[in-house]
């Protein structure tokens, strides 16, 4: 069996951070059922462009694999009780929306526990469900903002900046996963489920980690860094050979001594202003355009010949096509591949959560109500003239939502 096989994840979950966090579920072997609102077209990362034909889009692809899709309108009463009769033969209902939304919509523990006292209730929310800013939306480039994210991000000189990828909102989902997981074990194990409550804000607070604690304790304050370098590790940033730029990182003493060999300098690492990590951070600024004038002379690959051999860490810095196609890549088998209807051979990255030595399977994400005969009758048992009976109360949404089924 795959590790999540016997779990049953709810997911009201839309664009980026909530079905990221659920698709490593997935991918582990959780049946993870989207529920899509058909009032709205489903989940808006169906639409998102620039890769997208009607509901198909290469966003979506990406955060949806392995899940079954439902259409089904909460706001109904004929859909709540499928809803509910869902909650009762599940494990967690998972949900990524504002933070007063949850418990509006009746999604938290003590809504739904008279169904299953062993839910577990994951809600993942721009600011959390209590505090000043809970009500409000919560973006992850305006969290990378009041988290203090872009302040120590880009150069010196320039204008504070965002990280080129949406980490806030991947680290979220990662959290929310963790977080979800966590509870269903105390729910196994004491028969009583409860609330996750994860915000984005508070991951991105997290992240601030040993700078945060340097700050709080000794009253440090962060600025940026040309170069990307590191605060206090020196030598340990990018450097621009010839041809591109290749990051180079002294992390320990021992680094260093093999770098200085590695670059034909063994002189610097007897000069007495560069002999321990104290004393280079001090004479950094003698110190860097030394190995500045140094790397610039030759091409990325010479240096890489010489430092990875050596033992001292060390890495080109790629574009998107050049990491997709390193060999390590490759050999990790982090590019997987579905079939599509629509894309044909669909690639995409793979999930870095492991465990075990079976390869995972991948299936592509969902059309929308794709799996609509198979959770209402197969599964929830109902009859024709039930379905017929929800449908005609607006349960599902239009009947042509059902026409993809």
């Amino acid at each position: 069996m795959k590790p999540l096989e016997d779990v049953r994840i709810i997911a009201l979950e839309q664009y980026g951070a909530g079905p990221f966090g659920s698709v490593h579920l997935a991918d582990l072997g959780a049946d993870v059922i989207k529920i899509e609102d058909p009032a709205v077209g489903g989940d808006v990362g169906r639409y998102v462009p620039p890769y997208t034909e009607g509901e198909d889009s290469l966003f979506f692809e990406t955060f949806n694999r392995n899940k079954r899709s439902l259409s089904l309108d909460l706001s109904n009463p004929s859909g709540r009780k499928v809803f509910e009769d869902l909650v009762r033969t599940s494990d967690a209902v998972y949900s990524n929306l504002r933070g007063d939304v949850p418990a509006k919509i009746g999604i938290t523990y003590d809504d739904l526990k008279h169904l299953n006292p062993e839910i577990v209730c994951c809600s993942l929310t721009g600011f959390g469900m209590t505090g000043p800013r809970s009500t409000e939306p919560g973006y992850d480039y305006i969290l990378q903002g009041l988290a203090g994210w872009m302040s120590l991000t880009g150069d010196p000189d320039g204008p504070p900046t965002k990280s080129g990828l949406s980490l806030v909102d991947f680290s979220g989902g990662f959290v929310a996963a963790l977080s979800l997981l966590s509870g269903l074990h105390a729910a196994r194990r004491d028969g009583v489920g409860g609330d996750c409550d994860v915000s984005l804000y508070d991951t991105a607070m997290s992240l601030l980690t040993y700078p945060a604690t340097w700050h709080l304790n000794a009253g440090f304050e962060p600025v940026r860094t040309k170069n990307s370098a590191h605060p206090s590790l020196v030598p340990f940033q990018a450097f621009e050979a010839s041809d591109g730029w290749l990051v180079v990182g002294c992390a320990k003493e021992k680094f260093w001594e093999r770098l200085v060999v590695a670059i034909g300098h063994p002189e610097l690492g007897t000069d007495p202003r560069f002999t321990t990590f104290a004393l280079r951070g001090e004479h950094r600024d003698e110190l860097l355009p030394m190995l500045e004038q140094i790397f610039a002379g030759k091409p990325v690959r010479h240096w890489l010949s010489l430092l990875r051999p050596a033992g001292v860490p060390s890495g080109p810095i790629n574009d998107v096509a050049q990491a997709l196609t390193e060999p390590h890549t490759l050999a990790r088998d982090l590019v997987v591949a579905t079939e599509h209807p629509r894309y044909g051979t669909l690639r995409q990255v793979a999930s870095p959560v492991r465990f075990g030595s079976t390869p995972p399977q991948y299936r592509r994400a969902p059309e929308r109500n794709e799996h609509f005969d198979e959770i209402i009758g197969a599964e929830l048992g109902y009859d024709d003239e039930t379905i017929a009976h929800l449908a005609a109360q607006g349960a599902f949404g239009p009947d042509a939502d059902r026409s993809r089924a």
